[in-house]
């Protein structure tokens, strides 16, 4: 059975019994705590949760998940891969325990002519939690399964929870058998290659306290209501019933395998190291078309580091099968054609697709030709001073200089039998991101804990926006944090976070910064308000200071927005909308939106292309949108079901997560985007857009930034000044300028060009001289000095290559000249052959002259290059250099 089958087969089956489809979300978690979705339930943790109200009390999913923690067992196991399908089914207070069990035995065992998967009963073992007694009653009574083939198991395996306090509560799992080929009898308890999981059944019943790891917490007792999220691996199910040893060897995996063989001609199944390898082609560039397909650019942070490092790994697998070329292309193709059945969004978006993906492999085909060297020398050099580690700061300049990946530094050190110092490593890794990463905690959450968000919620409820229609109104406190802890008042100076039962305050969120302004109280208390943010959904937390008075929880305010900003940021958000569907006319859908800023009066929007934008093509984008503001199109927006607004052709943002009442906003008959944002109402309101230029902030990756309204106009009226002022200074027309300039600026070369010509002869004048006054030290040839200021290094490189040309071959010859250039000294030393056999080479010298200066340098044996700090040590740099010529020779 095809794994798109599987999958059609599992959403049929719930949805006849009452369970509403839900699309898989996408990979990109709306979850601070996740980079990615790592398992089937997280899309519906708000619902478990109680932060927001599920839209059925039943529903079915097949998430796409990545999990990247057993990376490096990927390809060695049977069972690890990062990209994985996890089908599932949820009950939100709905249906329980017996409900679940027997929905889950039934779907397993039917025959396929029924709709089922047809597995034999008898290959089906149940672990159920130690005290679950219910659960065992329900497996042995009512479906009938053999007390024999029912096992009880600890917290650590059949219980589950969040990690946090929360609901929890324990699992029943259901195991295949899958004969004694794959290992010793006495069930899943005993060995867990042959009895394989394929079906997770958890029931939330309890609530657990705080605690650390599988099974050191507290439980404080029953959840108000009862509900069923489970989880069956589709990988693992399409081993099973395609018949294969693991799950690399399926139809949505395999094919990437024999492309694989097909372009390195190593076959599968001829040696374990090979077989890994292409495994681990197989399972990562399945990722990583899923990853990119959601939005996801390789990076050197976050969830962008995730597809880079496995994307490399892919890369760098197919180059020790032997592939020399780039590989990336005809791989992704096979899983977009493949995986295209189940998800059609990669065939429509595989242009973009394929544009980031060989972008990247460029890039690291690049890297790894520069790194390797570098890797290369920092491991002779380790094995040379008799070390076994390669330090932790040659780790991090691998990383930091040339983005070679720790885990690429790890396998390569690794194969030359080299350990890497990576708490070092780390430890510069974690100084390095430590301020950026708090800096943006704490303006996201400040410094609540988002516990203390969600108690507000829940007394509360959500946040009434109001700010679409007005800029101010009433509202109440219904929260009160100060300094990150609850509080029922704070007084004047107090840092605060606020939250109303209904505000005018936009929160950040879709690329538009947060509203300022001003909260009064009755009683002449005023909070300054600096930001607003959503640490949780719903809840708007406005963030301020204290100016007058005190403020307490429950008392009337009179909340009212910054006008002026808010409208210059509705430009400038109207703007962004603009130039995303301007790009797309003119570089087609390849050029998706990667994230934005709106900010007041100025925007940046990033977008995917492979190069850069040509200038002619960046003035036509700007033109079009200026003739679109001419137009005078109205702005509207309006709410309407997700695909409601698909089927009308609006875009939506990658990353972004989307509910099934959608706001979408059109300007004219131009632009239709979703969009929470805050906008203009008619498109002349913006007066005029400016595009500053683009330029590339990551790979496959450009960034605009503009100028909108009055900011636009005062840039180009001082772009008119400087116009006007080198009118004067040229004596030209404006359109005139370019070609007199360029005329000025050949001329100027011309010149300069003349004056190094000249300088160079004059230096080359003296060759002669120098040569004629070679001093004998001990039957060598030594010719050193200082040349005069200003000479540049590649003239003094000539002369001294001059003036060893003149002395005669058959005796050794030394030339060390030095001179002071930009304030700095600098000295090029050659040594010919006879020379080199006394052990005369011109590295070693140029060191020697390069620490008296207070630098360094190196070069090959017959010609070196070096220089230093300190012109002042040039006699003694010369006398360095006499002196190790007459102790070598």
């Amino acid at each position: 059975m095809e794994s798109a089958e599987i999958r059609r087969r599992w959403l049929r089956f719930f949805e006849e019994r009452g369970h509403k489809v839900v699309p898989s979300a996408s990979l990109i978690a709306d979850d601070p705590t996740l980079l990615l979705v790592p398992a089937g339930m997280v899309p519906f943790k708000p619902y478990f949760l109680g932060e927001v109200k599920p839209p059925a009390p039943r529903a079915t999913s097949v998430q796409k998940c990545v999990r990247t923690p057993d990376i490096e067992e990927v390809g060695k196991t049977t069972r690890h891969g990062t990209f994985f399908q996890m089908c599932g089914n949820f009950s939100f207070g709905d249906y329980f325990k017996e409900q679940a069990i027997t929905y889950a035995w039934e779907l397993l065992t039917s025959s396929v002519e029924d709709g089922g998967f047809g597995l034999e009963p008898e290959r089906l073992w149940i672990t159920v939690y130690l005290d679950d007694d219910e659960a065992e009653q329900i497996w042995r009574e009512k479906i009938g399964v053999p007390a024999e083939r029912i096992q009880r198991l600890g917290k650590a395996d059949n219980f589950w929870s969040m990690g946090v306090p929360g609901p929890c509560g324990p699992c029943s799992e259901i195991n295949y058998d899958r004969g004694p080929e794959f290992g010793v009898e006495g069930g899943p308890a005993v060995n867990d290659e042959r009895y394989v999981e394929i079906w997770n059944l958890v029931f939330m019943q309890f609530e657990r306290g705080a605690g650390f790891g599988k099974d050191d917490f507290e439980i404080l007792g029953d959840l108000p209501s009862q509900n069923i999220d489970t989880g069956l691996g589709l990988e693992r199910l399409a081993m099973i019933l395609q018949g294969v040893q693991n799950m690399y060897e399926i139809d949505t995996s395999r094919v990437v395998i024999d492309k694989a063989t097909e372009l390195t001609g190593v076959r599968y199944g001829s040696g374990h190291s090979s077989d890994v390898s292409l495994r681990v082609v197989s399972d990562h560039m399945r990722t990583s078309v899923m990853l990119i397909g959601d939005g996801v650019s390789p990076g050197n942070e976050g969830r962008g580091y995730v597809l880079r490092r496995i994307m490399r790994r892919a890369v760098r697998n197919m180059r020790l099968l032997g592939a020399e070329g780039p590989v990336v292309k005809e791989l992704l193709d096979v899983v977009i054609d493949t995986m295209g059945e189940q998800y059609p969004e990669l065939i429509t978006d595989r242009k973009r697709i394929e544009t980031v993906a060989l972008a990247e492999e460029a890039a690291f085909l690049k890297t790894l030709r520069a790194g390797t060297n570098i890797l290369d020398t920092a491991v002779t050099e380790t094995k040379r001073s008799g070390g076994s580690t390669l330090s932790g700061d040659k780790a991090f300049l691998l990383h930091d200089t040339w983005g070679f990946p720790i885990d690429l530094t790890l396998e390569m050190a690794g194969e030359q039998g080299l350990a890497v110092d990576e708490d070092g490593f780390r430890r510069l890794m974690k100084e390095q991101r430590e301020r950026a990463k708090a800096d943006a905690r704490a303006k996201k959450t400040g410094h609540a804990d988002l516990h203390a968000y969600r108690e507000i919620a829940d007394a509360a409820g959500a946040t009434d926006f109001t700010g679409y229609q007005h800029l101010e109104g009433e509202a109440r406190i219904v929260g009160l944090l100060v300094d990150g802890v609850p509080s029922p008042a704070a007084t004047e100076g107090d840092e605060v976070e606020v939250v109303l039962d209904r505000t005018p305050f936009y929160a950040e969120g879709g690329g538009q910064i947060g509203d300022t302004g001003r909260i009064r109280l009755d009683s002449g208390a005023v909070i300054e308000v600096h930001d607003v943010q959503k640490p949780v959904p719903g809840v708007h937390v406005h963030k301020g200071r204290v100016q007058v008075g005190e403020v307490t929880v429950d008392s009337p305010v009179w909340a009212s927005i910054d006008q002026v900003r808010r409208r210059a940021i509705a430009r400038a958000h109207s703007a962004t909308h603009l130039t995303h569907q301007a790009l797309r006319d003119a570089l087609g859908p390849t050029a998706a939106q990667a994230g934005s800023e709106n900010q007041p009066g100025r925007f940046r929007f990033d977008f995917g292309s492979p190069a850069a934008v040509p200038t002619t093509v960046m003035s036509d984008v700007e033109q079009k949108i200026n003739e679109v503001l001419a137009r005078e199109m109205d702005v509207q927006a309006e709410v309407m079901s997700l695909d409601e607004a698909r089927k009308q052709g609006a875009i939506a943002e990658f990353g972004e997560k989307y509910g099934e009442r959608v706001r979408v906003v059109t300007i004219g008959d131009f632009s239709k985007e979703l969009c929470g944002g805050t906008h203009v109402h008619n498109t002349a309101q913006l007066g005029l857009v400016k595009l500053l230029g683009e330029s590339s902030i990551g790979s496959g990756v450009r960034r605009i930034e503009a100028l909108v309204g009055v900011d636009a106009y005062n840039f180009l009226a001082r772009e008119h000044t400087v116009v006007a002022q080198l009118q004067e200074l040229v004596k030209g027309r404006p359109e005139e300028l370019p070609e007199k300039i360029a005329g000025m600026l050949g001329k100027l070369k011309d010149a300069e060009k003349e004056i190094d010509k000249f300088r160079a002869e004059k230096v080359l004048q003296a060759a002669a001289g120098l040569a004629e006054n070679a001093r004998d030290v001990h039957g060598t040839a030594l010719v050193t000095g200082q040349v005069p200021d200003g000479t540049g290094a590649d003239d003094l490189r000539r002369l001294v290559l001059d003036v060893r040309g003149r002395i005669p071959g058959d005796r050794p010859v030394v030339v060390a000249l030095f001179t002071v250039a930009g304030g700095r000294p600098l000295t090029v030393i050659a040594t010919n052959e006879a020379a080199r056999q006394r052990g005369l080479k011109a590295g070693d010298l140029v060191r020697a002259a390069a620490k008296t200066l207070g630098g360094g340098g190196g070069g090959k044996p017959d010609v070196a290059q070096g220089g230093g700090q300190n012109p002042q040590a040039v006699p003694e740099a010369v006398a360095a250099v006499e002196r190790l010529v007459a102790e070598t020779a």
